[in-house]
C-alpha cells in the first residue's frame, strides 16, 4: 500500500523571542540585528509564532542557538503546534535542526512521531524553511505530509 504525500502551505510571523546567553567560550561578542550575542557560544531561546494559511495556528518553541563569529553555526529546538494543517486540527511537535549565519536561517522542521493529538495525531513528515532578513509580513512554510 502506498502513502500519499499531501502539501500544505502557509506563513508564520514571530509574535515574542526572548533570548538569553547560557554559555560564552570568552567575552567578545557580535551584533546582529543591533543586539549583542556571544561571538562564540550559545543561547536559549523562547519563541512564540502565529502561523496563517493552510497551516494555522500557534507554536511555542524552545531554540538552542549556537554563534561562531563570521561562520554558520547549528540551531536546534522542539516546537509545540496548536492549530490546523490542511483541515486536520490538533497539536504536535516540531523537532527543528539547522544553522544561520549573520543574513540567513536554514532549518528542517520534523513532525515527532507520537506526540501528536486530535486530528494531527498521525501526520507524518517535514517542512524546510529557508529565510534571510526580517519580514513584518510573515515568511513561507510548505509541510510535505502523510497521515497513518
Amino acid at each position: 500500500m502506498t502513502t500519499q504525500t499531501h502539501t500544505a502551505t502557509g506563513t508564520f510571523t514571530v509574535t515574542s523571542w526572548s533570548e538569553e546567553p547560557v554559555y560564552t567560550a570568552d567575552d567578545e561578542t557580535v551584533e546582529v540585528s543591533g543586539m549583542p550575542y556571544p561571538a562564540r557560544g550559545f543561547t536559549r531561546a523562547a519563541v512564540t509564532y502565529s502561523y496563517a494559511g493552510d497551516v494555522s495556528g500557534t507554536g511555542t518553541i524552545g531554540y538552542l542557538i549556537a554563534y561562531i563569529a563570521g561562520q554558520s553555526a547549528p540551531t536546534v529546538g522542539f516546537q509545540g503546534f496548536e492549530g490546523t494543517i490542511d483541515g486536520h486540527e490538533g497539536t504536535l511537535v516540531l523537532q527543528h535542526s539547522g544553522e544561520h549565519d549573520a543574513t540567513a536561517v536554514r532549518e528542517r522542521l520534523e513532525i515527532v512521531p507520537g506526540l501528536g493529538t486530535g486530528g494531527l495525531a498521525d501526520m507524518r513528515g517535514h517542512a524546510d524553511v529557508e529565510l534571510a532578513g526580517h519580514s513584518e509580513d510573515g515568511y513561507p512554510i510548505t509541510f510535505e505530509y502523510s497521515m497513518g
